[in-house]
Parts: C-alpha cells; structure tokens; sequence
C-alpha cells in the first residue's frame, strides 16, 4: 500500500511517500480503505515533535481522524463487515499507525458507521473534536435544558461541534470569536449570544449575557489566559472544563467561587487501551445527531490525499487561519 509518513520530525517539508505491506487485520480489529483523514493541532505537535511522540517509530504513520470503507475484518468483530463505510479516531499516536496511507488498521471497538448524510470527507473531520466536546458537555457537564454555557473559540474545530451538541441538549449557548465573520458563523451554528474576546472582558460579557450571575458551564478549548477567563466567567459553585490543563495557573476565582474544574484528554482510551468502547457508543450518537440535521462539519479547507497535499493542510492549520476543520480527502 501507498503511505505518507515521516522518518524525522521537522517543519511540513518531511512527509515522504513510501510503499508498506498491505495490512492483515489482527482480533478485534478491522482494516479501513482511507478515504479521508483530518488534522488536528495533535498531528501538526507529533510532526514537530514537540508532544505525543511516546512510543513512535520511524518511519511513521500520522493522523488520528479516518474515514473510509471495511476491506477485511478480524476475528471476533461481529459488529461490522466488509463494505461498511466508517469512521473513528483510532491511531497516529503511541506508535499506532495513524490513516495517511491507503489502508489503516483499527480497533473495532473506536470505530462507527459513519452519517450517512456526509461524505468520506466530511465524516472524517467529526471523530476527534466530537468525542472531545461529548466528553466535556455530556459526560463530564451533564449540561441540561436552559443551563447557560459558554464555549470558548466558536468556529474553532472543537468549539463548532460543542455548540451545535450543547443546543441539542437545549441549553442557551454563548461563545467567544475574535471577528465578526467568526461570529456571524457561529450564529448560524446556533449560539444565541456571540462575545467578541478582543472588545469584552469575562466580566462584561458575563455582565451582559447572564446579568452578571456568571455562567453555568464553561468549556475553554485554549488553555492559558483562556482557562483563567473561564474561572472568572463561571457562576458561584459552577463548573469549567478545560482541555488544556498542562500550564501554570492562578486557582483564586476557582477557590473563592467554589468552582468545580475538569480536564477532558480525549486519548486516554486509544493510548492507555482502557474503555475504548466509549468512543465507538459517542460516534454512533454523533452520527445520529448528524443524520438528524443537528451537527454538522465547518470545513475549512480540503486538500488532495497526496504528500504534497498533506504538507499543505498542516501549513494550514498552523497558519492560525483555519475556520473549522481542514480535510485531507480521495472523494
């Protein structure tokens, strides 16, 4: 099979194309035709080297996000079969071949079949910010009928998926942009209130929005300045959660609000090999919601599967410009 890969970590230059052996599903496990991968901040930090890099080998196989069809299923997957079009998050880290090549081998168990109503392409752009803004809002929130959230970086590949989860919950959703094109898009995603960062402070958009009771639910997908805004953003005994955590912070508006504080790392279950089932249940319910006409990608931009293409898309994302996901596609 035709691969792109890396043999060392360096700028968007280093992908290389190299022919691998053809996979041969293990138990348990499926192997996907890709069709489609997406990039996430996570791939671009693995390429550099700067994170994720435990246990990769050279040469590597990159990317989390896939999206493609079942050519061959592995002993004891009964769940799936050949020809069945999915999509998951199920590799690229820990030394796990990631879906920049024809084919990627995957745990049954972190996969789903894919809406219907997408294309590969499409699909491939929901995995990972799904299940981490599922993890957040859902799992970790709870978050209910008219409860006041707020969620940082709207358009923002993980923020435009939890606005559009948080109103199917019914919640009154408010989210941070930093232009008014941003906030026109996360309008048409469903947040009924939209603060510019840049011209308000937490405390006036807090102020505004809910009276100045602070908000029920943050969820900061930055870190940083970010997560101490949201500390600041939040109501008495509230609840922030964060998915950037490793930093240094000033807890002082957490102590003396009595906030509760959250960390979600979504690949916890596809490095540590625990409850990776979790992940394909979140998929199938996201699909649903999709096919329903809830959720939806923001597609920023879409590149051809080749290495040049893949060297193009991770420019992209690390241009800061990106309004949503940036897609790597066959279809």
């Amino acid at each position: 099979m035709q691969a792109i890969v890396i043999n060392e970590h360096g700028d968007s230059q280093v992908f290389e194309d190299l022919q691998l052996p053809n996979l041969t599903p293990r138990p348990g496990h499926v192997v996907i035709e890709v069709r489609a991968t997406s990039v996430n901040p996570v791939d671009t930090k693995i390429r550099q080297g700067s994170e994720g890099t435990a246990g990769l080998t050279f040469p590597a196989v990159l990317h989390m996000d896939v999206a493609g069809v079942i050519s061959s299923v592995g002993e004891g997957v009964d769940t799936f079969k050949v020809g069945d079009e999915v999509y998951g998050c199920a590799g690229g880290v820990v030394g796990i071949p990631g879906a920049l090549a024809e084919q990627m081998e995957a745990d049954a168990n972190l996969i789903a079949i894919k809406p219907k109503s997408l294309s590969f392409g499409e699909a491939a752009a929901l995995p990972l910010v799904s299940i981490t803004a599922w993890e957040a809002l859902v799992d970790r929130a709870s978050i209910k009928p008219m409860d006041d959230v707020l969620i940082h970086g709207g358009t923002g590949g993980v923020g435009h998926i939890a606005i559009q989860l948080a109103k199917a919950m019914g919640a009154r959703v408010t989210t941070t942009v930093s232009t008014d094109e941003k906030a026109q898009i996360a309008r048409s995603l469903g947040a009924d209130e939209v603060a510019n960062y840049r011209s308000e402070s937490p405390e006036q958009y807090s102020q505004r929005i809910t009276d100045g009771k602070g908000f029920d639910t943050v969820f900061d997908t930055f870190g940083g300045e970010v997560l101490q805004n949201s500390l600041k953003a939040a109501k008495l005994k509230g609840h922030v959660i964060s998915i950037i955590g490793y930093d240094t912070y000033d807890l002082t508006d957490m102590h003396f609000k009595g906030l509760k504080l959250d960390l979600v790392f979504m690949p916890i279950q596809i490095i540590h090999n625990v409850e990776r089932e979790k992940h394909g249940e979140i998929l199938r319910r996201v699909a649903a919601l999709v096919d329903r006409g809830q959720v939806k990608p923001l597609i920023d931009q879409r590149y051809p599967f080749t290495r040049q293409g893949a060297g193009a898309a991770h420019d992209r994302l690390e241009s800061s410009k990106a309004i949503g996901k940036i897609v790597i596609a066959r279809d």
